[in-house]
């Protein structure tokens, strides 16, 4: 995970992500390729550690491009960032499966909240910001959890690479 020198968390080799729940399904392939050559490109230029949040859809594909990526870069790191114990109370069988799985396989998970309260995915957005130096998303949207995450990462001059625009941002 990072190096600790006088006390503060070196981040500048890790990678975290955010992204909508809800990604149009003509465009998943499109994602998850743009996707897959970023992290590729993050790999070869020393980044070992990825930050996923843990919810359906960017989050999970996200996941699971790390999950199939480590194949062929055994020195990279699945880290969940989970906002409660409690994440999938209302999610269907299939989903729940799915993000059981995704946790049995994860080099790590972290829990930011012992259970859900208003606030407690802002905090553990927040934690995934915090412990990376560049933010992999996927905003297509000014408002919402994905908006508020690329607005704090800004505003700690966390680089933000957009999926969705395939490029760069400084801001939305």
């Amino acid at each position: 995970m990072g190096v600790i020198v006088e006390g503060e968390f070196v981040k500048t080799k890790n990678v975290c992500f955010t992204g909508h729940r809800k990604i149009p399904s003509e465009q998943i392939n499109d994602i998850v390729q743009r996707l897959k050559n970023i992290i590729v490109e993050l790999i070869n230029n020393g980044y070992t550690d990825f930050y996923a949040g843990g919810a359906l859809g960017f989050d999970t594909i996200a996941a699971q491009t790390v999950m199939e990526l480590k194949k062929d870069y055994p020195q990279i790191k699945l880290i969940l960032a989970l906002p409660c114990m409690n994440q999938t109370s209302g999610w269907n069988e299939f989903n729940k499966r799915m993000h059981e799985c995704i946790k049995e396989i994860a080099d790590k998970v972290v829990y930011t909240s012992y259970t859900y309260f208003n606030g407690c995915m802002q905090k553990r957005n927040r934690y995934l910001v915090d412990n990376s130096s560049i933010c992999v998303s996927y905003l297509t949207e000014k408002k919402g959890g994905t908006a508020y995450t690329v607005k704090y990462a800004n505003s700690k001059n966390v680089t933000v690479i957009n999926i969705a625009e395939n490029k760069k941002t400084d801001a939305i």
